[in-house]
């Protein structure tokens, strides 16, 4: 069966390295080992006597035979019938009967291979925290596959979430969101909490904020129910809602939700979920338009993030720094740019996606248009148009702007105007944000500048309806004059 990109089928079958199902099989004395008598308490019955049914038929023999003078008939029935659940000794002799190793009766693969699809995610793991997004992606979704083929769910669980997350590292949203939400439907324990970060995330890089927003209030239930709700993930994930709030301009809600996940981080004594904490605070202090606030929130968060291995987040906590020093009045161009450039290269060496990079790459633009250098800018922002395309509506919009400023400064008025009519084109398809409203408004001083009154006006409109503002005179027009 073949799959799109972003899908995953059971009877996906990758080439060249994968465990052989025809190899000869084996017996070990593994049985005495703690985690198969594990395995056997949670195994599932009938998936058990399934596939010990498979291995009598294919040694062609009858349930008689398999019993032979240790056990009755009648417990064959019932084993393979999914009815029974057989003791370790008695499951031991079986597969010693059938030729089969006792792992490959409990788990459907023997230890062999299962060690070779968790070490094959480990490897998954470590190519996407070292920045190997392809690497990544080729590696989760071949051990994903055959995890799903063996009926493993754990890994599975695993699979999926890495794969997802090597998706989203290049720049696949779409094909990230998929798997993400197979995933929370099907995941529990800490993995509900992982996945639910990293969909909500996706949501909001896509610009479907109603949906990042919704995936908390979604999850919220799950989390407590699991016995979650006080550990360090679930204010990691707490903290990720917030951010989405920010964007979309509820900053009283973005507010209390960031003032318990400080206070519950405290208690946690948790320097990762206290960073996350903080940082949130600095962006609504922000949004606000109080940089006085924010930079300092933000410069003891990185503090707190810095005490532990979270590099990617560690990055995008740099580059939040370097672009509130951008705001300060004056501007801190040179501190702002030592933050950006080293938050950029702390990403390309993690997991953080082309977005997040194409972002640090249009405050480094910023950086360059502030200190006069408008050539350096343009060459910076080209990058990053290239690396966003159509896959982040408002980063790509953004880049325009930044590209139309960059070439009015180098006198190129023609080019310059194109950039922010074609800013004004792409930012139609991004959602009712405040990020969002605030673009149409840079928009429309810039096109005043350029000298394009009607299109000034109309990003000003766009502006005003991205709030939620309308015309009371045009409400009031159409109420009727009588019931």
């Amino acid at each position: 069966m073949i799959c799109q990109k972003g899908q995953i089928s059971s009877s996906d079958k990758s080439p060249g390295g994968d465990f052989d199902r025809n190899r000869p099989l084996w017996v070990t004395m593994s049985h005495m080992h703690a985690s198969n008598v594990e395995l056997l308490h949670a195994v599932d019955l009938t998936a058990l006597g399934s596939r010990v049914r498979a291995a009598r038929v294919a040694k062609g023999w009858t349930q008689s035979d398999l019993a032979g003078k240790e056990i009755s008939v009648g417990y064959v029935s019932r084993i393979e019938s999914g009815s029974r659940r057989p003791n370790l000794s008695v499951l031991t002799s079986l597969a010693s009967r059938l030729g089969t190793p006792i792992e490959q009766l409990l788990q459907g693969v023997t230890a062999t291979q299962y060690d070779e699809i968790r070490l094959g995610l480990d490897y998954a793991e470590l190519a996407l925290e070292s920045g190997e997004g392809t690497d990544a992606e080729r590696q989760a979704q071949k051990f994903l596959s055959l995890a799903l083929q063996s009926s493993l769910d754990e890994l599975a669980c695993r699979g999926r979430y890495l794969y997802a997350r090597a998706l989203e590292s290049n720049g696949d949203l779409d094909a990230a969101i998929i798997q993400l939400e197979e995933l929370v439907e099907s995941a529990s324990g800490p993995m509900i909490i992982a996945a639910g970060i990293a969909l909500s995330r996706c949501y909001r890089d896509t610009g479907d904020l109603s949906l990042a927003i919704e995936v908390g209030d979604r999850l919220e239930v799950r989390i407590n129910e699991a016995g979650l709700g006080q550990t360090d993930e679930a204010v990691q994930f707490a903290v990720n809602i917030a951010g989405a709030h920010i964007i979309r301009g509820d900053l009283h809600k973005a507010s209390r939700i960031c003032t318990e996940a400080i206070r519950r981080a405290d208690e946690l004594s948790s320097s990762h979920a206290r960073a996350g904490a903080y940082w949130n605070a600095s962006l609504v202090a922000a949004e606000r338009g109080d940089i006085a606030t924010a930079a300092p929130l933000a410069s003891r968060a990185l503090a707190l993030l810095t005490e532990g291995n979270d590099s990617r987040n560690l990055a995008r906590l740099r580059a939040q720094l370097g672009e509130l020093q951008l705001q300060m009045d004056p501007p801190e161009i040179d501190e702002a740019r030592d933050n950006l450039c080293r938050a950029r290269e702390e990403m390309t060496n993690s997991s953080a996606s082309e977005i997040d990079i194409a972002l640090a790459d249009i405050r480094i633009a910023q950086s360059h248009l502030l200190a006069g250098e408008p050539a350096r800018a343009l060459e910076m922002v080209v990058v990053a148009q290239e690396s966003v395309s159509h896959r982040a509506v408002n980063a790509h919009a953004e880049a325009l702007v930044v590209r139309g400023q960059a070439l009015a400064a180098l006198n190129r008025p023609t080019e310059a105007h194109a950039a922010y009519v074609e800013s004004m084109h792409v930012l139609t398809a991004a959602g009712a944000d405040r990020s969002v409203a605030q673009m149409w408004f840079e928009l429309a001083d810039l096109m005043e500048e350029a000298g394009d009154l009607d299109r000034a006006r109309e990003a000003y409109r766009n502006a005003a309806a991205t709030t939620g503002l309308t015309s009371r005179r045009r409400a009031a027009r159409q109420i009727p004059a009588r019931l």
